[in-house]
């Protein structure tokens, strides 16, 4: 016997990130309605307790507050506002919580689609990668009403261990974009400077090791580092980098706002795509580019 629609979480997108989030909701005693383009990953929720669901619109006729966990900005809007989105069924009072890395302008277009069904859109994506989504450890950024946040904080208690209110809508996504550019930007230098080091004869294990516990250790050094080592090149796709890029690019331009070293990661991510390495990590296979220029390899 399932729990009735206001006791029960939605949840669209159960991919890398969205899988583990997911189990999050049901590990903390939440009744979960699941939508996937993928049967796989419906059949493997379904075992795990959730009810499957047709499309995001029935994910919304059976739970008031649903989550949503896809890659771009069309594919929310598809989920969130499109004909069988989420917004054809929403009732006074639900909360439709965007996790993904978007376009903050098409969030508040979503908002007022929802707002004349009486519902809230609450934007809160996360930083913390796969590790993050699997331990439960993933901080939110959210922008939205304070009230819709009061209404979806059980469920977003669940998967995150920290919830930082930006302001409006849109602003926690605004928050998340700046987050990205610093890491993707930096994926770049590291991927130079071992490509550098290694040029000059560096044993890269050893440059790996040492600047691990020197000043040019960071988050993101101690993600695409090893990987780089380990020729370990499954993970976000650069494809989503790319993305994530052109949408921090375009923010910029809209608000008269100079980047020079975001457009030029730009271009560097455009030539490993270009090169086929789009489905590969961003963090990571960008070094190839670089092993292609120098002709040599970074790799413990």
């Amino acid at each position: 016997m399932f729990d009735s629609r206001e006791a029960t979480v939605g949840f669209v997108g159960l991919g890398m990130m969205g899988g583990p989030m997911a189990e999050n909701i049901i590990k903390a005693g939440h009744s979960l309605v699941v939508c996937d383009v993928d049967p796989r990953k419906l059949d493997r929720f379904v075992a795990l307790g959730a009810r499957p669901a047709q499309s995001p619109a029935d994910v919304a006729r059976q739970a008031s507050v649903v989550v949503s966990m896809v890659d771009t900005t069309a594919q929310a809007e598809q989920v969130i506002t499109g004909s069988e989105g989420c917004a054809a069924s929403a009732q006074t009072g639900d909360v439709i919580v965007s996790m993904s890395t978007i376009d903050p302008v098409a969030l508040r277009r979503m908002q007022q689609t929802l707002a004349a069904h009486g519902a809230d859109l609450i934007d809160a994506p996360v930083s913390g990668m796969e590790k993050g989504a699997r331990e439960g450890t993933l901080k939110a950024f959210v922008g939205g009403a304070p009230e819709a946040l009061e209404r979806a904080r059980p469920v977003l208690n669940a998967m995150t261990s920290e919830i930082i209110h930006f302001g409006p809508i849109g602003q926690g996504t605004t928050m998340k974009l700046i987050n990205n550019m610093l890491v993707q930007v930096a994926w770049i230098s590291i991927a130079e400077a071992l490509a550098l080091g290694a040029k000059a004869g560096l044993d890269p294990k050893q440059m790996v090791e040492t600047i691990g516990n020197a000043t040019g250790n960071s988050v993101a050094f101690q993600y695409s580092a090893p990987r780089i080592l380990a020729r370990d090149f499954d993970g976000i796709r650069m494809d989503i980098t790319y993305k994530d890029i052109e949408l921090q690019t375009s923010l910029a331009k809209s608000l008269q706002c100079p980047m020079f070293l975001a457009n030029v990661a730009q271009q560097v991510y455009q030539m490993g795509r270009a090169a086929g390495l789009g489905s590969e990590d961003g963090g990571s296979a960008i070094v190839k580019i670089y092993e292609q220029m120098t002709g040599v390899k970074v790799t413990g």
